[in-house]
């Protein structure tokens, strides 16, 4: 059996790969439209240019006001620009190789590591930035050879909803979702009392890796080696599911909003779906909770954090950090840890002030927190640029072995050798 092993730092990266990565900023609880707001790179003294990929919220938002009150702070004038998650990544890495790159850019998680490869980031520690205070299984998303290369602003993640009305009819205690085994027994109690037991995304694409990553890892897999006999666990569960009818064989098509449609429909038990969808749970014609996605033998399995993170480009004149210093340091505080929260609906602070802060203005999301506490970012364990190689290798493995066209064991031994073969 094979193990991966993390590649030279600062390589050229494919445009494919990029496009990839970028694409897992669907993930966030912020949905991006496909258009740019307006503005340019590069700034005056007294005016500093922000990236962001938050295009829905326009000038008047309450996002770009809070934007501008840090700048405000700082003694300059915003220039903010918004971009699809996208578009943004790669402007980012054009903006670097002509010169004007902004003073602060907003990036989704898994593509820190592609921009600190090519040189284009201050680490946190040249930037003067104190990271003490954050969750390390939330900053280890940003962190690439030892270094940090960000501060998250927050983090979503992943759980289960579930339908109380459905298991009060099947007589399931949804305390008693425990590990694989209670979870599975849940399913087959549900769909004996005639209800439709889970559904998830399985699409192929980054949203299916990211759904399964939570069944992976609390197997007690690892992203080097996907052909594991832990990794094999956990995608047979996933098909065993499918063959009992415990999920839909619309899970394999299923994007994470397709899910939660299916689930508002009020025939599931259970759906896994992140902290973007709590408005919309308040707001279902039924009662919704949330149980924490079970590991195998028990406890909380581990999940992917979604969020951006916060990171300061390498600027010609070294003079304008201090300012930005400034910025960054006012969008980080434990308020305005709990401002983003409620902006996006909610991001979990990445710190114990700020997420107790949240919690005393609601309580209700403490699942979420406890959720988000153990979580963990998709490029930690050193896998960086690495991650969307193997990340597309397991989200094909998943395909194959749902639709049958290959056992989970064949589909992850298929895997293991394309992601080496993407790697090395």
């Amino acid at each position: 059996m094979h193990h991966l092993t993390r590649s030279a730092p600062r390589r050229t990266i494919a445009l494919a790969a990029l496009t990839t990565l970028a694409a897992a900023g669907s993930l966030a609880a912020c949905s991006s439209s496909d258009s740019p707001g307006t503005g340019a790179s590069g700034g005056s003294d007294d005016t500093y240019t922000w990236w962001d990929p938050y295009p829905q919220h326009d000038e008047s938002s309450d996002w770009t006001k809070r934007v501008q009150a840090c700048g405000e702070e700082a003694g300059v004038t915003i220039e903010r620009t918004a971009y699809d998650t996208t578009a943004l990544t790669n402007q980012a890495l054009l903006s670097a190789q002509e010169g004007t790159s902004p003073d602060v850019i907003l990036l989704d998680n898994p593509a820190v590591s592609t921009l600190a490869d090519t040189g284009m980031l201050t680490t946190v520690d040249e930037f003067g930035l104190d990271t003490s205070a954050i969750d390390q299984n939330l900053l280890d998303a940003g962190v690439v050879d030892g270094a940090a290369y960000g501060i998250p602003i927050g983090a979503n993640t992943l759980s289960l909803y579930y339908n109380a009305d459905v298991l009060k009819d099947a007589g399931v205690d949804p305390a008693s979702v425990t590990d694989w085994d209670s979870l599975t027994a849940a399913l087959k109690k549900v769909t004996d009392a005639g209800h439709k037991g889970i559904t998830f995304a399985g699409i192929g694409t980054e949203e299916g890796s990211f759904q399964f990553l939570p069944w992976f890892w609390g197997s007690g897999a690892d992203l080097t080696d996907l052909d594991s006999p832990e990794a094999v666990e956990a995608l047979e569960l996933w098909k065993g599911w499918l063959d009992e009818g415990y999920a839909p064989n619309s899970v394999i098509q299923n994007s994470q909003n397709t899910t939660w449609e299916e689930f508002l429909t009020g025939d599931f038990g259970f759906v896994e779906n992140g902290t973007w969808q709590v408005n919309s749970a308040a707001e279902a014609d039924f009662e919704t909770g949330i149980v924490q996605l079970p590991a195998k033998d028990g406890g909380v399995a581990p999940a992917p954090t979604g969020g951006e993170f916060i990171v300061a480009p390498v600027q010609q004149d070294t003079e304008r950090y201090e300012t930005t210093r400034q910025i960054v340091e006012c969008m980080t505080t434990p308020e305005g840890f709990v401002e983003t929260a409620n902006t996006f609906a909610y991001y979990i602070p990445p710190t114990a002030d700020g997420q107790q802060a949240l919690l005393d203005e609601k309580p209700e999301l403490e699942p979420w927190v406890e959720a988000v506490q153990n979580a963990k970012g998709r490029t930690s364990d050193g896998l960086g640029t690495d991650y969307p190689i193997i990340s597309e290798a397991l989200w094909t493995a998943v395909q194959n072995a749902l639709s049958g066209s290959a056992t989970p064991a064949d589909a992850l031994k298929a895997a293991q050798a394309d992601a080496e073969s993407g790697t090395n």
